[in-house]
């Protein structure tokens, strides 16, 4: 470690760590105060029991939410609130910005003075606290300035080529309440800085490669206090339009997009009152993620779903074969669909006749005749569901003509008078009802999809759209489709969701209300208070309403945008209609095997809006040991494709192995396994072939929780200590995309890499598989 300025380094280290103990200190006592106030507001308004008009309640609801809202804010635990620190020269201008900070970029051109000697010196002017939320003092002078407001920006954008006002920059570790260290980075190393008339310390070897260092858990930290400066312009670009965000594994894509949220609720929280919805992979991914945005003080706003989650009811629980996943994902399934929508009346249980009673005589419809009125209802254009009014009244012109009533009724009037008679009788009939319920059911999403594992049936709609190999495969598929919705993988959720708008939703009369006696003395509908709506209020408008969760949203953040087939981006795309975008991907790390088609329903989705593109170049993840590996494989993948570049290194090259059998292969995963828990203290991810997975997991039962084992494809977006690959080639070989796959599963680890090779991946005398050597 270098020696500090002004002193020993392990002095100067002691001193500053007690310097930001102290204003550590003086935050909480502050937030402390602030909560107190939030209570006081809390208690004081539910207090007033007796308001004098309804306008008066209503403003009391409102400040008993605004301020229970402010109090669970404040009242949060962050296990470093206080992250970062910048010490600024003197600005342009003297202008303040809301937050308290001085708004000016560029330092004043006397900001810089010459000795006689040459040393160039400068007075620090500002020193401003970087945290999760702002914190005014009781004279408001800033505390601590929230990570998104622009006076933090330096904090991230600064650099030692375009450094602005900012001399040092400080990342603050600490745990609960507690300062544990600092490490920090001179931007002006040529300029000699004073605070307080004393030489400004420096210690540290640097805050990004400590950060880079740290031992993983099997949650995603943020990255607030380490943010660099081209994902900070990622994070606070414009949300216009469209957002596309590239960039290799290991450049923080996901954590930049999470991070955009929690930036753009800051900025515009009434724009985003709609909600912003997160669009991720896999569950596995959804699971590493959730706990960010609630670290960095946003949460209620932002909804997570992985792709087997976005449609309402339903969660994949299984699995596709990549033959099948894509049958499944291609645009020719909405074709198929909109088919099986239309042929799901046409059941072998469905009445073939209908016979009534009208004029003394009976009247009847055969099957042919049936056919014709069904053929005509779904001549047209709305969903299925919402053609059965349009069915009933065709039935009822049939049975009309049938009857040989027109030739009765010659005078416009009286046929009309007639007519309403008979539409009356007949539609009043039991019988006639119940015919309709058995001839033109409701049709569900789920009902659908299940009477596609017919082979035949199948067969048959998917004529000229498919081949017959692949409707064989699909329809297979879905047999294991349970009437309550399991077996169902992400890419069945994609086609629910499609059926979903194809079928409709009939419209149900709304339950009949009883008279509030408070209905006619005010001529209010309602009128409830926070309190009660939260109490009881809740199951209220659960009964009066259908379930579910908001279907259109403000902004949109497709996370591993690469992965998304067809289908998904029409499924992502109908909760988006009035949205702005952040599409986040890497075309490099793509599972998915036909992007053209993809990107042609992406467009769809997105509806031609403008797009603005960044492209993330710095590999953080990977030490460019375990780097060099994995860039041959995309040379290999994908080629003159540019890896991101990696910015350090750890000495540990990574390590090849190799298994002469099948029966040694458990073994060898063992003592794999187990060497790389005992060389990191963090998580170990074993990836495998997804065929593999549930025996991998078998073989790794008693590991413990440090370690995880995950098939190919739950491995993007997941970072780990150490990685152990197994049977590289099994994985490349999965599909016609596997080499992309491997790619992926070869860049997940910080520290360690291990590749165990199987008999069928012909490693030479190194150990080095087949699938990596050039």
């Amino acid at each position: 470690m270098p020696r500090a300025r002004g002193g020993t380094a392990v002095d100067v280290r002691e001193r500053e760590i007690r310097a930001e103990q102290r204003h550590l200190d003086a935050v909480y006592r502050r937030l402390a105060e602030k909560i107190d106030e939030a209570e006081y507001l809390v208690a004081d308004a539910a207090s007033r029991v007796q308001v004098g008009t309804p306008g008066a309640l209503a403003e009391r609801d409102a400040q008993v939410f605004r301020a229970g809202l402010h109090l669970s804010r404040l009242n949060k635990e962050f296990e470093d609130f206080l992250f970062g620190r910048i010490d600024l020269l003197r600005g342009k201008d003297g202008v303040r910005g809301p937050d308290g900070a001085y708004t000016s970029v560029e330092p004043a051109e006397d900001a810089v003075r010459e000795e006689p000697d040459g040393t160039r010196v400068a007075e620090i002017a500002e020193t401003l606290h970087i945290g999760r939320l702002g914190v005014l003092d009781a004279d408001y002078v800033p505390l601590v300035i929230d990570w998104r407001a622009p006076a933090a920006a330096p904090f991230y954008r600064a650099t030692p080529v375009a450094p602005g006002r900012v001399v040092r920059r400080r990342v603050i570790r600490s745990r609960g309440r507690r300062v544990l260290g600092v490490e920090d980075d001179l931007l002006r190393p040529r300029v000699r800085a004073l605070l307080e008339g004393a030489e400004l310390p420096v210690v540290g070897d640097g805050a990004l490669l400590a950060a880079l260092g740290r031992a993983r858990g099997h949650r995603m930290n943020d990255i607030v206090a380490s943010i660099q400066a081209e994902q900070d312009e990622v994070i606070r670009a414009p949300a216009g339009s469209v957002t596309e965000v590239a960039g290799g594994p290991g450049t923080g894509k996901t954590a930049v997009a999470l991070h955009r949220a929690a930036y753009l609720l800051y900025q515009d929280r009434r724009r985003y009152a709609g909600g912003i919805l997160v669009v991720s992979p896999t569950p596995l991914l959804v699971a590493y993620t959730e706990g960010v945005l609630p670290s960095l003080g946003e949460e209620g706003q932002v909804v997570i779903r992985a792709l087997g989650s976005l449609a309402e009811g339903v969660t994949a629980d299984a699995y596709d074969d990549q033959e099948v996943a894509a049958i499944k994902g291609s645009a020719a399934m909405a074709r198929v669909l909109a088919r099986a929508a239309r042929a799901a009346l046409e059941t072998a249980d469905a009445p073939q006749r209908l016979r009534v009673v009208a004029f003394g005589g009976r009247v009847e419809l055969d099957a042919a005749e049936l056919a014709a009125v069904r053929r005509q209802a779904l001549g047209g254009t709305a969903p299925v569901n919402l053609l059965r009014p349009r069915a009933r009244r065709l039935l009822l012109d049939a049975l009309w003509e049938k009857s040989g009533a027109p030739r009765r009724y010659q005078e416009p009037e009286f046929a009309a008078e007639a007519r309403e008679a008979f539409d009356e009788d007949i539609a009043g009939e039991d019988a006639f009802a119940a015919f309709l319920d058995a001839w033109w059911p409701e049709l569900t999403p789920l009902a659908v999809l299940r009477s596609m594992a017919d082979e035949q049936r199948l067969g048959r709609l998917a004529r000229r759209l498919l081949r017959p190999r692949e409707a064989r495969r699909l329809a297979r598929s879905l047999r294991r489709v349970t009437p309550r919705g399991g077996g169902l993988s992400a890419h069945d959720v994609a086609l629910l969701d499609e059926l979903r708008v194809l079928l409709g939703t009939p419209a149900r009369p709304a339950a009949p209300r009883e008279a509030d006696p408070l209905d006619q003395l005010t001529g209010l509908a309602e009128l409830t208070t926070y309190a009660e709506r939260q109490a009881g209020g809740r199951e209220r408008r659960t009964a009066a309403a259908e379930p579910g969760e908001r279907a259109d949203y403000a902004h949109i953040i497709v996370d591993e945008a690469q992965d998304l087939t067809p289908m998904q981006w029409r499924m992502v795309g109908r909760r988006g209609r009035r949205a702005t975008w952040t599409i986040v991907g890497d075309p490099a790390q793509s599972s998915w095997s036909a992007p053209e088609e993809a990107a042609a329903e992406q467009r769809a989705a997105l509806g031609g809006k403008p797009r603005r593109r960044f492209e993330l170049t710095v590999n953080y993840r990977n030490p460019a040991e375990i780097a060099r590996v994995a860039d041959g494989v995309l040379a290999r993948a994908m080629p003159g494709a540019r890896p991101p570049r990696a910015v350090r290194t750890t000495g540990v090259e990574p390590a090849f192995a190799a298994a002469a059998t099948e029966e040694e292969l458990a073994d060898a995963v063992r003592a794999e396994a187990a060497r790389l828990l005992a060389e990191v203290e963090g998580t170990v991810g074993v990836v495998v072939a997804m065929a593999r997975r549930e025996r991998a997991g078998q073989w790794l039962a008693e590991a413990g929780e440090r370690l995880v084992v995950l098939g190919s494809l739950e491995a993007k977006g997941l970072e780990y200590d150490a990685t152990l690959v197994v049977c590289p080639g099994e994985i490349a070989g999965e599909s016609p995309a596997g080499m992309r796959v491997l790619y992926v599963a070869l860049t997940r680890a910080t520290q360690r890499l291990t590749v165990l090779s199987g008999p069928a991946d012909e490693p030479d005398a190194a150990g080095v598989p087949a699938a990596l050597r050039a």
